[in-house]
């Protein structure tokens, strides 16, 4: 019983920081951004007023939708993203559950909040709503590819080199691939770093991927018919999605730790780490979210389908074949 109501307790803490700094790298995104378009911008704290504003407004479902699956989506979206955090490691802190999940269960959970957000457009019974509805579906077709080119062959790599369980997480963040690659390897990993870097606003729906929503086409499209809490809950979701997605691929391909380096251990280790973890994260957001969706006009969903599929999946084959061939110049596989 006592290990349940820690694990509850831990889980609810984990939950608040999450969205605490998801807002937070929100209010960073939209700072940056204005800044690199010569303005001012809102304040680094706007994202947790303006989801503050959210909750203190009424819900309206639209007449002709299906209103118990139009208000069960927002909480499924939020839930589910929630829920990726517990098999996260962050820094040297082990994650809640455990190895009792692994990398492809963390990708079957970064879908769900999409296919929430599809459900919810589809239930709303709006025309905008339902195309960007359709249009969040063949965009999460599109960048699974890439994304599933960089979990395989990172656990592979680390497979051959004689890693004991590759896909657990708390494996990829205590063994880093750099480790057991050879010079062309690293190329092939700087490769799924510039994948991942494209994959991140797709996952996150961000200009130039941002098809679903496009506000000067479809009027908010799949969120058109959300507002009031269910809206918060939506902007929550997405806040903590945005941790969750940035975190999997620190662990996946940037998973170094400071406190080896110091010596440190314990409390104070966990502490360093976990700072150094979120400054990695923060980098991450500026570099492949700001700097993408300031200089780049969103793109129609043909060509988003065009880039991940053909583009990025073909620089995931290039990938793939450094990493055999580097593999067998070191003599492993």
């Amino acid at each position: 019983m006592n290990i349940i109501i820690t694990a509850i307790i831990a889980t609810v803490i984990l939950a608040v920081l999450g969205i605490i700094f998801g807002l937070f790298l929100a209010g960073i995104d939209r700072r940056i951004t204005a800044r690199m378009q010569a303005r001012i911008g809102p304040p680094l704290l706007q994202p947790f007023t303006d989801v503050r504003k959210l909750f203190a407004k009424q819900n309206i479902v639209p007449a002709n939708a299906v209103s118990w699956l139009f208000n069960l989506m927002p909480v499924i979206a939020l839930a589910s993203s929630i829920a990726i955090l517990l098999y996260l490691p962050f820094g040297s802190l082990a994650p809640i559950l455990g190895d009792a999940g692994d990398i492809i269960l963390v990708l079957y959970l970064l879908i769900v909040p999409s296919l929430a957000l599809v459900i919810g457009g589809f239930a709303s019974g709006s025309p905008y709503a339902t195309v960007g509805a359709q249009r969040e579906m063949v965009s999460m077709i599109a960048y699974e590819l890439p994304l599933a080119f960089a979990v395989i062959l990172v656990a592979w790599r680390l497979m051959i080199s004689g890693v004991v369980n590759p896909f657990s997480l708390n494996t990829l963040m205590q063994t880093s691939v750099w480790d057991v690659v050879g010079p062309l390897g690293i190329i092939g990993i700087v490769i799924l770093l510039f994948l991942f870097a494209w994959i991140t606003p797709g996952e996150l729906s961000k200009v130039p991927f941002d098809s679903p929503e496009a506000e000067t086409e479809l009027a908010g499209g799949i969120l058109a018919e959300y507002s009031g809490k269910n809206l918060g809950m939506f902007s929550l979701a997405q806040a903590v999605k945005t941790v969750a997605i940035i975190a999997f691929g620190i662990i996946l391909l940037l998973p170094w730790n400071l406190s080896p380096a110091f010596g440190l251990s314990g409390i104070s280790a966990g502490a360093v780490d976990l700072v150094f973890f979120a400054v990695k994260a923060i980098i991450i957001m500026i570099l492949s979210v700001t700097v993408i969706k300031t200089m780049m006009a969103r793109f129609r969903i043909t060509q988003v389908v065009k880039l991940y599929w053909f583009v990025f999946g073909a620089l995931g084959i290039i990938a793939m074949i450094l990493f055999v061939a580097d593999a067998f110049l070191m003599g492993v596989l």
